[in-house]
């Protein structure tokens, strides 16, 4: 006799939280994933993805349409104050570390459809008020829903995660972006200049520039929070002119385009309580100045399928889902979170830092080790099967 089909209910349809669909699915559960919003949609424009992310999204059956049309990285060059070059980082075309930078909402289309494709079921116009510890679901509507297991992959404000009292530390940090895409015009194709992410520096704003296909360019747009002109929307087109002028062409293009979000670093006293998980910005919310909140995210979210595929008892999966995951997750937290300081810091001395930090091969690696780092979940034949 078979045992009985397990069941999991997810709050949040993001990148964790579809990435823990279509793996638990793969792996033979029930799954039904509530979306609050009436259609799958994200914040924040554009987003990299490095290889620990692409591991993912071939495990989970979601490559090729999510890197369709991307824009694979090549370089990227960090600019001071005065637009000189203090350092560069690249990607050689064949090694063995690949990255793409690509439009957000494509990626949680691809997941979405591989989702549904493994047999998940994705309800949007579904709020979530809470989660019970015994494996039950809490709809705003007042409904209860019985699960083997429950996952809160509700973000930053997660409804699930505060019912279950988890939350050790929620910081704002003193910057924050905003994040739009933006046409891409074809001298901007043409030019080798702008095949390049570049991250120009002015004071204490910064404006990162990312290709992520032939269409359109990613911009994020960072200041301190106190930084109330900079941070306004509709965007102050002379102040930011002002800033960068180098850039004066990009800024009429941006029109009301984009939102401000403040970057804030969310950690658990656990990652579980009975028989609920937590997973992405919910559980690890971090700066993003290494670019990995939504690859350790879906990193978590099929490490979860693989580690309760093992275990019937729901409970001790998740503490070993937990005692392996967790340490490179915070690791990551804390490097993103130290890679911000130098921000603070007058132009001159952090120039310096970051020379001096793209040369240094241990720093370099710390760095690296999430982008580097092979998913519980991946095999070979992963990569053979989606290419």
């Amino acid at each position: 006799m078979t045992a009985a089909r397990r069941h999991v209910e997810i709050a949040g349809a993001g990148f964790a939280g579809l990435t823990a669909a279509a793996a638990f699915a793969r792996r033979g559960w029930s799954v039904r994933v509530h979306e609050a919003a009436d259609r799958l949609r994200t914040a924040g424009a554009g987003i990299y993805i490095y290889e620990n992310g692409l591991k993912v999204f071939e495990a989970v059956g979601a490559y090729d349409a999510a890197t369709q049309g991307a824009f694979p990285g090549q370089a990227r060059e960090m600019r001071d104050d005065a637009n000189n070059t203090i350092a560069r980082i690249e990607w050689p075309a064949g090694g063995t570390m690949r990255m793409f930078s690509i439009v957000r909402q494509t990626c949680i289309d691809a997941l979405a459809a591989a989702a549904r494709e493994a047999g998940a079921e994705i309800v949007t116009g579904s709020e979530v008020a809470g989660a019970e510890p015994g494996g039950v679901l809490v709809l705003a509507d007042g409904r209860r829903l019985g699960a083997d297991l429950v996952i809160g992959a509700d973000g930053v404000g997660s409804p699930v995660r505060d019912s279950l009292g988890l939350m050790r530390s929620f910081r704002q940090l003193p910057d924050g972006a905003i994040r739009l895409l933006v046409p891409r015009t074809e001298d901007e194709r043409r030019d080798p200049e702008t095949q390049t992410y570049i991250e120009y520096w002015s004071g204490r704003r910064r404006l990162l520039y990312t290709p992520v296909s032939d269409e359109a360019v990613y911009l994020a747009l960072l200041c301190p929070v106190t930084d109330t002109q900079a941070r306004r929307i509709p965007i102050d087109i002379d102040l930011w002119t002002r800033t960068f002028p180098q850039l004066a062409q990009l800024f009429p293009r941006i029109g009301g385009r984009g939102r401000w979000d403040p970057f804030v670093v969310v950690r658990l006293r656990r990652w579980s309580r009975g028989r609920v998980a937590m997973i992405g910005d919910a559980a690890h919310a971090m700066a993003p100045n290494l670019g990995q909140g939504g690859g350790c995210g879906m990193m978590n979210g099929l490490a979860l399928a693989v580690h309760l595929d093992r275990h019937r008892d729901i409970p001790a999966g998740l503490a070993e889902w937990e005692r392996r995951e967790r340490p490179l997750t915070e690791h990551t937290q804390r490097i993103s979170t130290l890679y911000g300081w130098p921000g603070r810091w007058p132009p001159w001395l952090r120039a310096r830092f970051y020379d001096f930090a793209h040369k240094n091969r241990w720093i370099d690696r710390q760095r690296l080790r999430t982008a580097t780092h092979v998913p519980l979940g991946w095999t070979p034949d992963c990569a053979a099967a989606a290419n």
